[in-house]
């Protein structure tokens, strides 16, 4: 699985609540709507940030 940094964000409460409006009306959770929104502001800002590897699922292979 992967891992994700977890920190404190402080928010002023008008910001947190525009934010959890933007992230139901886009049917995601307020924490993605958070990295979309700072994923994008980077993107703008020039700075490339590559998505991270998808878990692996399933079974692991076979040994032996």
């Amino acid at each position: 699985m992967s891992k994700k940094k977890a920190f404190a964000l402080r928010l002023d409460p008008a910001v947190h609540a525009a934010v959890e409006r933007l992230a139901a009306a886009e049917l995601r959770s307020a924490n993605a709507q958070i990295e979309m929104l700072l994923r994008e502001a980077l993107k703008k800002r020039g700075v490339d940030v590559k998505p991270s590897k998808p878990p692996r699922r399933g079974r692991p292979p076979a040994k032996g």
